[in-house]
């Protein structure tokens, strides 16, 4: 690999270290191509990617950004999966790796916050962004939904009143 390339990777790696919301590094030694691509699709499915990198390139990489802290897990065989979503990228590669004895979680970063294999078992089990997002929706509709419902139910009394006359009547 040419210079230039590796700056270039370095870059790339630096970018993702910075912008994703979580970073999860892993051993892959004996994962099959097919494996490894079954991996990186469903990674893709959340948003998230998965990237094997030099470790000693990525180190560089990781000097002075937040998740600094992981370059320890940078020895062997090592793939580094990513997600803006601070949950996404854990979920998907401990559920991957609970199929495939192949993968083995090193840890992680969430930010500055550094994760060993529990604390990334422990992101993963958490609400992603968007079902978090959705339960806070659900909070502030719910009372609305309830004024709705309070100044409905006259006019529905009412309604049903008069059809129970109408019947009565007839």
């Amino acid at each position: 690999m040419e210079r230039a390339q590796k700056e270039k990777l370095v870059d790339e790696l630096g970018q993702i270290f910075e912008s994703s919301g979580v970073v999860v590094v892993a051993h892959y030694e004996g994962m099959t191509v097919a494996h490894m691509q079954d991996l990186r699709a469903r990674m893709r499915e959340v948003g998230g990617s998965v990237r094997v990198a030099k470790n000693r390139l990525a180190r560089i990489a990781l000097e002075g950004k937040p998740c600094e802290s992981i370059a320890e897990y940078l020895t062997g065989m090592t793939v580094i999966s990513h997600s803006e979503d601070p949950v996404a990228a854990a979920r998907v590669v401990q559920a991957y790796a609970k199929e495939n004895d192949h993968l083995v979680i090193l840890g992680g970063a969430m930010g500055d916050v550094a994760l060993d294999p529990a604390g990334v078992a422990a992101v993963a089990k958490m609400p992603s962004r968007d079902e978090l997002i959705a339960s806070i929706v659900g909070c502030i509709g719910a009372p609305a939904s309830n004024i709705a419902g309070a100044i409905g139910a006259p006019a529905s009394n009412i309604a049903s009143i008069l059809s129970t006359i109408e019947e009565k009547a007839a």
